[in-house]
């Protein structure tokens, strides 16, 4: 399906976020490295007639963060488990304050196109923008790469720290949670729904 210019609403139907997060200290072996899912977001992108985004703005609900995956550890992880470690992250974020992160792109700095002529642009690139969180915000760069038949992948690192949130540490302290969390979006363009322009 080939993607079209103009206004593209997206959401969890069309696409993923993925949080990253990884151990540290002297305890990081009893802990796990996690992968967790952010279950409700939305967004909408604009795309000229070259296809290059003019906008995009994404907002998702901290309080859906679903635990996927931990590997590592002394034992694997159960789904109580995965349920306590969403608990835990949504104090960590104080979602009860803030229960939503933002991102605006305020640039886009396009890659060479290297479609093959088929209707699909095939693009890498960065976005720049503006992430609010925590009731803080900084600025945020996406990595963006084509991922084929108008699936993208843009990634970024945000560190907690940045924006006031102190990361999880346990057992006094020799078990932490990395200040570095990877975020990684998966959508794909062809599956986005159209908007009819404003009147």
């Amino acid at each position: 399906m080939a993607i079209h210019s103009g206004r593209h609403q997206l959401d969890q139907g069309s696409g993923r976020i993925t949080l990253r997060t990884f151990r540290d200290g002297l305890a990081a072996q009893a802990g796990h490295d996690l992968t967790i899912e952010v279950a409700r977001w939305s967004g909408e992108i604009v795309l000229a007639d070259d296809l290059i985004p003019q906008s995009l703005d994404v907002t998702a609900d901290l309080g859906s963060l679903v635990v996927k995956d931990g590997t590592g550890g002394l034992k694997p992880l159960t789904d109580r488990d995965k349920r306590e470690i969403a608990v835990t992250a949504r104090k960590v974020l104080s979602t009860d304050r803030f229960p939503e992160v933002k991102f605006s792109a305020t640039a886009f700095q396009p890659g060479p196109d290297t479609s093959d002529g088929a209707g699909l642009p095939d693009r890498a690139g960065t976005i720049s923008g503006t992430l609010s969180l925590a009731g803080q915000s900084g600025p945020l760069q996406l990595q963006v790469r084509p991922d084929g038949g108008g699936r993208y992948q843009a990634t970024a690192t945000v560190r907690q720290t940045a924006f006031g949130i102190k990361p999880y540490s346990g057992f006094l302290g020799a078990l932490k949670v990395r200040d570095a969390v990877d975020v990684e979006v998966d959508v794909d363009l062809s599956e986005a729904q159209p908007q009819e322009p404003a009147a």
